[in-house]
């Protein structure tokens, strides 16, 4: 699987900050905030994750294997899904750019990209899950310190970052 999407919305989220108003509310709202964390956790469970940390988590031969496997058949389910969302934009692209575009037309294929794009993102969500399946008690508990490291880093990153209130 690829991180075309997440390109696309680090890329489109500067430009959305600088239009009147700022980002848009759904992006800024209390969902996108509780989402976020708990996202971002599970995706330290992505099998290639995993495997990145193979050493440091002293995973098995045969935990390896299964993780590649996940892996792998990840990669492919978020490829195809990748591609028909592709498809169903060019498609959308092609309706929106004709003389007199037909709403009706431009709807179905953003409903089917977006559909396209919600399989990638099951398929990476369902072999995190998965893989976080395949560690032993104390593998978990490695990657739950990890996690809880880099949340607070984030934190205290977030923090200094802001800008000082006037009092």
């Amino acid at each position: 699987m690829t991180w075309k999407p997440l390109v696309v919305v680090l890329a489109c989220a500067p430009l959305a900050a600088q239009q009147p108003g700022g980002m848009p509310q759904m992006m800024q709202g209390p969902m996108m905030r509780e989402m976020g964390p708990g996202m971002m956790k599970l995706m330290l469970y992505t099998p290639q994750h995993l495997l990145a940390r193979k050493d440091a988590l002293g995973l098995t031969s045969d935990q390896v294997t299964r993780l590649t496997a996940l892996r792998d058949a990840a990669r492919s389910a978020g490829e195809a899904a990748e591609a028909e969302a592709h498809s169903h934009m060019q498609a959308l692209e092609q309706a929106a750019d004709s003389p007199k575009p037909d709403t009706s037309a431009i709807k179905v294929h953003f409903q089917a990209a977006h559909g396209a794009m919600g399989k990638a993102h099951w398929a990476m969500l369902a072999s995190a899950v998965q893989a976080r399946a395949v560690l032993t008690d104390a593998q978990r508990g490695g990657m739950q310190a990890w996690a809880d490291s880099m949340q607070a880093w984030t934190e205290q990153h977030r923090q200094m970052m802001k800008p000082s209130q006037p009092h």
